[in-house]
């Protein structure tokens, strides 16, 4: 794999990632019981913002560079305020931001004593900074597999509850059917655990399908959320839109999008056509009735 997030880190597919990961664990930490975090495509686990690399693109000037210090309502900001408090720590003495975490960091800075992460990360130059950034880490594992065969090694987890983030780099074509195919595996594996699925929207057709066949696999309630900042045109070939599918969202998870998601869209649009879109996959309803047995006479 050739794929380096350090050229988008910090970026608006980061922003809708990081926020629905931090509102999800921060719902689970509620409980006093353990959780495990399981991260199947870590990647470098921070990333610095004045590198060549990601100076080279600037993504993330058009992401997180335009929530710093951007004036929000009342409600949008006590939605974002739990994420971008986790930045704290990443900023320059004049307040500019210097480092960008990405998700096994961010749910390091949001894990207990009692939790485990699961970082894994293939490329083998950024499972490196990975393994240096949680040096000496009890409570994280660094893993170097293939993120789909070390989704299927490590479910079920011994805590029984947790949260999976599948965030492939879709280098190569098939990457939804290989996508859909795990989750359906991991469900089945995990049917108590949060699965929340990282996609790049570019091809409306795939999209679709995926979540068809998530749809027909009648898992348990299954959120969609997407998040544009432009038309595709307008960016020569760099990413437009993003979308997060997630199973077994928490409860107020939808409530809090439908605060945070206008607000995004406006405020990282770079050409003024941001957009959003959140459906249920599967309703509360839906997976109810899936999930009740069978009986009767035959």
């Amino acid at each position: 794999m050739n794929y380096r997030h350090i050229f988008h880190a910090g970026n608006f597919a980061d922003v809708l990632k990081h926020l629905v990961l931090t509102h999800v664990i921060t719902h689970m930490t509620q409980k006093p019981a353990p959780i495990r975090i399981i991260d199947t495509h870590a990647g470098a686990g921070l990333y610095d913002l004045t590198s060549p690399e990601a100076a080279r693109t600037g993504e993330w000037r058009d992401g997180i560079g335009k929530l710093i210090g951007h004036t929000m309502p009342p409600d949008v900001e006590a939605v974002l305020k739990p994420f971008l408090d986790l930045l704290a720590g990443d900023f320059n003495v004049d307040g500019g931001l210097l480092r960008y975490p990405g998700s096994p960091l961010v749910a390091r800075r949001l894990m207990r004593s009692q939790d485990v992460l699961i970082a894994n990360e293939l490329h083998p130059v950024d499972r490196d900074s990975l393994a240096d950034v949680f040096h000496r880490d009890r409570q994280t594992k660094i893993m170097g597999l293939d993120g789909y065969i070390a989704l299927k090694s490590l479910l079920p987890p011994k805590e029984r509850r947790g949260v999976v983030l599948v965030d492939p780099p879709f280098e190569v074509p098939g990457e939804f059917e290989r996508l859909a195919g795990a989750v359906i595996e991991a469900h089945r594996r995990f049917a108590t655990g949060t699965l929340i699925l990282w996609y790049p929207v570019k091809d409306q057709a795939a999209v679709a399908a995926f979540h068809a066949r998530l749809a027909n696999a009648a898992l348990a309630k299954t959120l969609a959320v997407e998040l544009a900042i432009a038309d595709p045109a307008a960016l020569n070939g760099r990413l437009a839109a993003t979308g997060l599918v997630i199973v077994n969202p928490p409860y107020r998870l939808a409530e809090q999008l439908q605060i945070a998601l206008p607000f995004l869209a406006e405020a990282l649009a770079v050409d003024g056509k941001g957009g959003f879109k959140m459906n249920w996959i599967i309703d509360e309803a839906t997976a109810a009735q899936a999930a009740k047995p069978i009986s009767g006479e035959r």
